[in-house]
């Protein structure tokens, strides 16, 4: 097991790579390339990623704590059973990425590209999910209670069974949303009631 500390590193290409079991801390990583590495494994502390690539990438078990991956591309990487605590996600790309089992604890997913993920049955409570994309996304039975929901994109999303009590459901037409099953709050039930022209006194 090797330990990095303190490290910048800068269009530094470190594609194809066995870089598993390791543990990065307080290191920066701008405009790197990680294309079809190992990373299995790997923790990662109070790091910052910033416009890395990690398409195709083998990130499976890795460990993640209040690290940050910015405008990041993890298409086709592989996130089986990865844990991401308190990270900021913000705009980053996981378009074909594979997420089975991922764990997400907090955090902050902003502008991200979620599509077509499996995230059903997944802890999501109180992460900022801003102006993220869902669409075609599994949220079956997902527990999004006190996340942020705002201006997110659901089209074709699968809410079934979904608990979105005390989500922020601002700028979401939720009359495309397949919901049923789902558990909502009074002040939801009476926002959904009037987007489809209710009067509720």
């Amino acid at each position: 097991m090797y330990q990095y500390k303190d490290q910048d590193y800068e269009a530094v290409h470190f594609d194809g790579q066995d870089l598993r079991y390791g543990e990065l801390v307080r290191c920066t990583f701008k405009k790197c390339t990680f294309m079809n590495t190992s990373l299995d494994e790997i923790e990662t502390s109070h790091c910052r990623f910033i416009e890395c690539d990690f398409k195709g990438a083998a990130l499976c078990g890795s460990v993640h704590t209040e690290s940050a991956f910015e405008n990041c591309t993890f298409n086709g990487a592989n996130l089986f059973v990865s844990k991401f605590s308190s990270c900021k996600m913000t705009g980053s790309d996981f378009a074909g990425a594979q997420m089975d089992g991922v764990t997400l604890n907090q955090g902050d997913w902003s502008y991200t590209n979620l599509r077509h993920t499996k995230l059903g049955k997944q802890d999501l409570r109180g992460i900022r999910f801003y102006e993220a994309d869902f669409s075609d996304t599994d949220l079956t039975k997902a527990d999004l209670r006190d996340s942020d929901l705002t201006r997110v994109t659901l089209s074709r999303a699968n809410l079934q069974g979904a608990d979105l009590r005390g989500a922020n459901l601002e700028g979401i037409d939720l009359k495309t949303l397949n919901i049923k099953g789902a558990r909502m709050d009074r002040e939801q039930a009476i926002l959904f009631i009037r987007s489809y022209g209710a009067k509720v006194d």
